[in-house]
């Protein structure tokens, strides 16, 4: 049985403004797969929801033996991706989130499929390791300093909002020290104290001390801490009731996020379209945890707990692999693009 609507998204593409899918030379039949993304791949759209597609389309054979270079094509008319057969390998081994749900939805939401799409699909696991507890709670992080952020400019003091910033940016170390794990070049200490910009009452102070410090990783480091800053500068004065949309928002693909990394660390699948979790994902977009001061309630936050104890446990006791089969991958990866260098790819 169909998704409410899935024949009208077939049908769509069939329209002009997607003419590009088959007069393009990347796109056209070299294309393995094209679904739906965002909130209609999740089950959470309302009437206001854009139409976002994503999909994967093969190499050229200029790719791979010649001189041209290809990662993705974009339209934003229509707010289409189609990744680069090859780029979307590099990011599914990293358990990107983003690319990982191409692979899991369910099968009407898949507006184009070829064979070699469909031999993807079915080899997700080739790509399913432990790197999803880092990725995925990468994102979950950041969706949760979006949240926090926000309702800190709105109900803190400022000395309690730089104590909210300061844990924000420890917590945005601690990602960074998870993909960095053999950083051994030095020291950091954040610290709150009295402020000498004459705005503030108190500010954050850093020192640090490193030797032989790659600057790439230093530039990652300190990335990582200024993302906190800056995403909390962005707020500013906000309308307040266009932006609670937002935060819902933010607030529903938080828990979405916790949702499908417990599916993969678990059950080892990609599962995209959360039809049992529906229910809960909408109360939570159309505001039902919050409260009439614009905070979450208690219970939002319980939930979160919830989701974040599920997220360590399945975490310490999936059977996934440490790090995925390169050799496997690299030999799939070599199969399918010495049939696009041929010729022979099958597609349909």
């Amino acid at each position: 049985m169909e998704h409410s609507g899935s024949q009208d998204f077939k049908n769509l593409i069939k329209g002009k403004a997607y003419d590009f899918l088959r007069t393009s030379p990347r796109l056209g039949s070299r294309i393995m797969l094209l679904g739906l993304g965002g909130s209609h791949a999740y089950g959470t759209s309302q009437e206001t929801s854009d139409i976002d597609l994503r999909g994967v389309t093969l190499q050229l054979p200029s790719d791979l033996i010649g001189m041209t270079r290809f990662e993705q094509y974009e339209d934003n008319g229509t707010d289409t991706v189609v990744y680069g057969f090859n780029k979307i390998i590099r990011l599914l081994l990293e358990c990107n989130p983003n690319t990982c749900e191409i692979l899991g939805l369910e099968d009407d939401q898949y507006l184009i499929r070829s064979p070699l799409g469909e031999e993807l699909i079915a080899r997700q696991g080739l790509f399913l390791s432990k790197r999803a507890i880092q990725s995925f709670g990468g994102y979950a992080d950041a969706q949760l300093r979006r949240l926090q952020n926000a309702l800190a400019r709105d109900s803190m003091a400022q000395p309690e909002r730089e104590r909210h910033i300061l844990k924000s940016v420890h917590n945005a170390l601690e990602d960074f020290n998870r993909r960095y794990a053999a950083f051994e070049k030095g020291s950091i200490r954040l610290y709150i104290d009295q402020a000498e910009n004459p705005e503030l009452e108190t500010e954050i102070f850093m020192d640090a001390e490193y030797r032989h410090l790659p600057l790439r990783d230093y530039n990652h480091m300190l990335g990582a801490m200024v993302s906190v800053v800056n995403d909390y500068n962005k707020i500013g004065k906000r309308n307040r009731k266009k932006d609670d949309a937002h935060l819902n928002k933010h607030a529903m693909h938080l828990i979405r996020l916790f949702m499908m990394a417990i599916d993969i660390l678990e059950l080892g699948e990609i599962c995209t379209y959360r039809r049992n979790d529906r229910e809960l994902l909408m109360k939570i977009r159309q505001g039902g945890f919050r409260q009439e001061d614009g905070n979450f309630s208690l219970e939002f936050y319980e939930l979160l707990e919830e989701y974040e104890r599920r997220m360590g446990e399945a975490a310490r006791n999936t059977r996934l692999p440490d790090e995925p089969d390169l050799e496997q991958v690299a030999a799939y990866v070599e199969k399918v693009n010495r049939q696009v260098v041929t010729g022979l790819e099958g597609i349909r």
